[in-house]
Parts: structure tokens; sequence; C-alpha cells
């Protein structure tokens, strides 16, 4: 049983800070990521297969296959023990000039990781433009995260377009970042979240138009093809965005708050993929797996707390990342997911924490550990080759419940599963 009082937990993005309240329970890294380094079992495959064509006024491209991803995931089979997996994320995914979006390409490189890269519409589209942009409930143009300089526009754009070569997915936060007030994203309809989506489409579709740039590669990917799943600002609207994001086609959305660490379940159709409440070490209440969270608990919302502060909270947060892992991994296997910011946040001390549980984890990975550093994309593609009562008696066990008599005994009780070849 967890012992959680009741504590702020934030989901924001870039320069964004409002709150929601939830109560409730090394040495042999290898220098080159190699194809299915983070696979489900078998090598995966770099080849594109189809011809190149750019998309509409060129902004996007088919350029086949997405290169350096997993061969296709497999059912489980009986007696087997779950794959721990692990999705890190990234909220808003825009270069600032702060070098943490390539930052963190060149650790996933490093450590064989995928993540998924959640962009924010407005972060191409050019401010001289803003006016474009038709917030639900907002004044046209606004936005409460502002828009990228062009310089900025420009390095999202090169970065962005190395995320999918690297094998990474390229989900959706938006675009306005707008959490209270009158036009908060809590209160949109289904429609208005229709409009917002298409919205943020057509400005990773047309950044070449509304820029006017023409000296800039196209980005590598059909975005109506490849968006396949998102999370709303601050965590806000789930229950009015799911309804469009099934009709859509979305396969999952991360928007529910306060998760605990169990498997997951679908939500109206889609996955609901929840960021997660985690051990928070020297406190008896669990703090939800993502930067702003931790520091909303540290510093009370302050991004530049006093100094003296930062190495015990470095400390701290990466032993948080960690201590969730780690008590995932030695009971029920329930993914893990981790939400994150491109912020330099009290110091950067949450970049550094984060970069210590990758390299923990790789290090269990290294060490034998069925581990998989994966999209949320590549998570789902797994989840749906499972069988139905797989899944519903994964779910029976709780937050750091171990399967009795171990996996192959926890199997053989299970008298409905059945498996085919």
């Amino acid at each position: 049983m967890c012992n959680i009082s009741r504590r702020r937990l934030f989901g924001l993005g870039a320069g964004a800070a409002v709150w929601c309240e939830l109560a409730g329970c090394d040495n042999s890294r290898s220098s080159v990521r190699t194809k299915g380094a983070n696979d489900f079992g078998n090598g995966g495959s770099g080849e594109t297969g189809r011809p190149s064509g750019l998309i509409g006024d060129g902004s996007t491209s088919f350029t086949g296959r997405q290169p350096h991803q997993p061969a296709g995931p497999e059912p489980l089979q009986p007696g087997q023990t779950p794959p721990q997996f692990v999705i890190f994320s990234w909220d808003g995914a825009g270069e600032v000039g702060n070098g943490l979006f390539p930052r963190f390409l060149d650790l996933a490189k490093e450590y064989g990781v995928s993540m998924t890269f959640f962009l924010s519409g407005l972060y191409l589209l050019p401010e001289s433009k803003k006016r474009l942009y038709e917030p639900p409930n907002n004044p046209r143009g606004a936005s409460d995260i502002g828009y990228l300089t062009d310089e900025h526009i420009k390095m999202t754009l090169t970065n962005v377009r190395r995320a999918w070569l690297e094998g990474h997915e390229i989900g959706t936060h938006f675009n306005g970042h707008f959490c209270s007030g009158h036009g908060t994203v809590k209160w949109w309809t289904s429609q208005q979240w229709r409009s917002e989506i298409e919205q943020a489409k057509s400005f990773v579709r047309s950044w070449r138009t509304n820029t006017g740039w023409h000296d800039l590669p196209s980005l590598p990917f059909d975005y109506d093809k490849e968006l396949v799943g998102g999370r709303t600002p601050c965590l806000l609207g789930q229950g009015q965005l799911l309804p469009t994001a099934y009709q859509l086609g979305w396969r999952y959305d991360t928007s529910s708050p306060g998760g605990r660490q169990v498997w997951p379940r679908k939500r109206l159709g889609i996955w609901d993929l929840p960021l997660q409440l985690i051990p928070f070490p020297g406190h008896t209440f669990e703090v939800l797996s993502m930067d702003y969270n931790m520091l909303a608990n540290q510093s009370y919302n302050s991004t530049q707390a006093p100094a003296y502060n930062y190495p015990g909270w470095r400390t701290q947060a990466a032993q948080s990342y960690i201590a969730g892992f780690e008590r995932a991994y030695a009971t029920n296997r329930a993914p893990f997911f981790i939400g994150n910011h491109f912020e330099h946040w009290n110091g950067g001390i949450y970049m550094d924490a984060v970069e210590e549980a990758i390299k923990h984890i790789a290090r269990e990975k290294e060490k034998g550990a069925d581990v998989r550093m994966v999209s949320f994309r590549q998570f789902v593609d797994w989840l749906d080759v499972q069988k139905p009562e797989v899944l519903a008696n994964l779910r029976a066990l709780d937050v750091g419940q171990r399967p009795t008599g171990g996996w192959k005994a926890f199997w053989s009780d299970v008298r409905a599963m059945s498996y085919s070849g």
C-alpha cells in the first residue's frame, strides 16, 4: 500500500506553471546506436522500402519506413516474464538554444533509447504569423508559452528531423498551453479539441509556407500518419479530448494525471498511459513522474531557488526515478512513464536527474535485465498484440505486488489463457 498525502501535481510546457491538485494513494557503453537496440527481442530494420515524396508545400515528406524501429512485437508465451518497459517523453520539444534537445538525442543514441517528443505546434509558427492561430476560447494569436524566435524555430526543425530519423516518435503537446482562466483547456469541448489538433498539425505541415524558408530540408514524415498520441497542457481536459482522439484514429493518450504503477487499460478505445506516482525519497507521499512535479515539491514552484539546495534535490529526483523503475522491475513489471521539459529549472538539476536515471537503467540492461526503453508508439504496438486475458491478469497485480510463486506459477494459475503457435 502506498501512503500518499494530498499534493499539488503539475503537467506543463515550457514557460508555463499552473497546478492541479490530486489525492491518492560506465564503462561498457556502446558509442553508436545500433538497429534494434531497443527492440522487442529481435533485430530491427532501418530499410525505408518506399520512394520519398514531398507532401503539400514540402514542409513534410514521405520517406518510407522510419529507421531504427524494432521488429514486430510478439505475444507473451506461457510462463514468460513480461519485459520492463520504460518510456521517456518530452513536453513541448522546442530547442531554445540551451542545447537540451540535442543533449538528450545524443544520450538516447549512446544508450539505445527511443523516446517520444510531444511537439507544440506553435514552436514551428513564427510570431509574425501568430494570427493564423485561433485558439478556442482565447484571442486570436494568444499563447501562454509564447512563440520561438526564427533561429530557435530552425533549431527545433533540425532536432525534430534528427529525432525521427534516429527512431524517436513525434507526438503533440497541442499549441497555446492554456491552463487557467476562461480559456483553459480544461473546459474545451471535443469539437474545440479537434480544432486545436488540426491547427497543430497544420503548423507542422506548413512551416515552409509560414516561414518562407526554402533552404531547409523537409521533415521526413507524414504527420497525419505519424501523430497517434499526445499529452494535454497541465494534464487537463482528457475527458473531452478522448472522443476526438478516437475519431482521429489515435492509439493512446498520456494526459491522465495521478496514475499508479500498474498495467494500463483503454478509455473510450484509447490506451490511457498516465504519468505515475512513484516513491519520493525522504517523504511518506509519492510524487508524479515528471520533472516539474518534483520541482513543485522541492522549491514550491520556484524555478530559481537558492543554489545550495541543488545537490540534494538533484540526488532526490534521480533516486525517485530509479526507485520507480526498481519497484516495477522487481514486482509487477508495470510500464514506467517519465515526463520532462527542456528546461534549466533550478540550475538544470532535473535534466541531470533524468540523465542519471537513463544511465542507471541502461546499466541494468547491460547486466541482463529485460528492459525496453521505447517510445509510447512502440509500447502500444506491443500492447496491441497481447491477448486481452493476458493484459487483464497483468492489471490484477497492484503497485509493488509480486506474482505469487513467481511468473511461471502466475501464468499456470490463469486458467482462461490460451496460446496459439
